[in-house]
């Protein structure tokens, strides 16, 4: 694919944004479960695969030759996480915080759906 400045950009974003929420989750885990009524573990859970999954989209946004099939893996599976992250935030025992954060996050998320899905257009 030819590379594209919005397409790096949303991608780097992404992966940045991902590993950051993934960090805070992993590293806040004991503190953060009372207040969003999220159990520690699945927060812990839900940090390491950010983490990851943000690495591999940053490391995606830096290659020389970027795959279209990957890209399209990451907008995918942000559309993926978007549906799941609403249904999630009207299940029990998220507390209002809990909920508000995890319709930001997706709808930040769908957000980068959209940047990347531009970035595809133009390249």
């Amino acid at each position: 694919m030819t590379n594209d400045s919005l397409l790096r950009f949303a991608l780097k974003l992404d992966g940045v944004a991902s590993g950051g929420l993934g960090l805070l989750a992993l590293a806040g885990a004991g503190a953060l479960d009372g207040p969003l009524g999220i159990r520690s573990a699945a927060l812990a859970a839900l940090g390491a695969f950010l983490l990851v999954y943000g690495l591999g989209v940053y490391l995606i946004g830096t290659r020389r030759r970027i795959s279209p099939a990957l890209v399209w893996t990451v907008i995918a599976g942000n559309l993926v996480w978007t549906v799941l992250s609403l249904a999630a935030a009207t299940a029990d025992p998220l507390t209002g915080l809990g909920a508000a954060i995890v319709v930001a996050q997706a709808v930040a998320v769908v957000g980068f759906a959209g940047l990347q899905v531009a970035g595809v257009r133009r390249a």
